[in-house]
């Protein structure tokens, strides 16, 4: 019987799960935290990925050790520990600083479909993944990466392409990741077998 199900995401042991949602055949792996953030139908993150004020794209693959919506700290200030805006856990008489925790909130993350961020990757938080874009392990991503763009290194930078241009314009427009889940499976064995060319020139109209 398969694992993974349409109906509830697949939680593995010792995750911190704080306001967020999840589609299809998702799978949370173990120790990880998620908060404040929405996984696409077939994504998952592997062991101790820290995901927060995320929206990810179906079929997103994160693997261990990834963090996804970095927080920062307020570097303007004269201080920029905890303390200013978790003041309570400091003094009695000091509430935390909400609108602080409100601005960390609204700088989403966005990882586009069929993404693959490395392990031990970073991505900064108001940054856009493309469709189809690779982050290489370790890599600190600080800018938007274009659809089908392959980034490495800290701050990561262009390596190469995964698919050329128009490859990459076509795959977008064929949009397979919004296929039914029999339709997917139907088409298994040539999405094992074929090109990316060959399986546009199969399944594209």
């Amino acid at each position: 019987m398969a694992r993974l199900t349409a109906k509830d995401p697949f939680i593995h042991s010792n995750c911190e799960i704080t306001d967020s949602r999840f589609g299809a055949y998702v799978e949370i792996g173990k120790g990880s935290r998620v908060k404040n953030s929405f996984f696409g139908d077939y994504s998952y993150c592997d062991r101790y990925a820290d995901i927060a004020n995320a929206q990810i794209g179906k079929f997103a693959n994160i693997a261990a050790f990834a963090r996804v919506g970095a927080t920062d700290h307020p570097l303007h200030t004269a201080a920029c520990h905890h303390f200013l805006y978790r003041s309570d856990d400091y003094w009695d008489d000091a509430g935390r600083d909400e609108d602080f925790f409100a601005h960390r909130r609204s700088r989403t993350a966005h990882i586009g479909r069929d993404t693959w961020i490395g392990a031990g990757a970073m991505i900064k938080p108001e940054v856009t993944l493309g469709d189809g874009a690779v982050v290489a392990a370790g890599a600190v991503v600080t800018k938007d990466v274009a659809p089908y763009t392959i980034v490495a290194g800290t701050p990561a930078k262009v390596l190469r392409l995964r698919q050329p241009p128009e490859i990459a314009e076509r795959l977008i427009a064929l949009a397979w990741w919004d296929w039914s889940h029999e339709d997917i499976r139907q088409a298994l064995p040539d999405f094992r077998s074929l090109t990316a060319e060959a399986f546009l020139e199969k399944y594209a109209t």
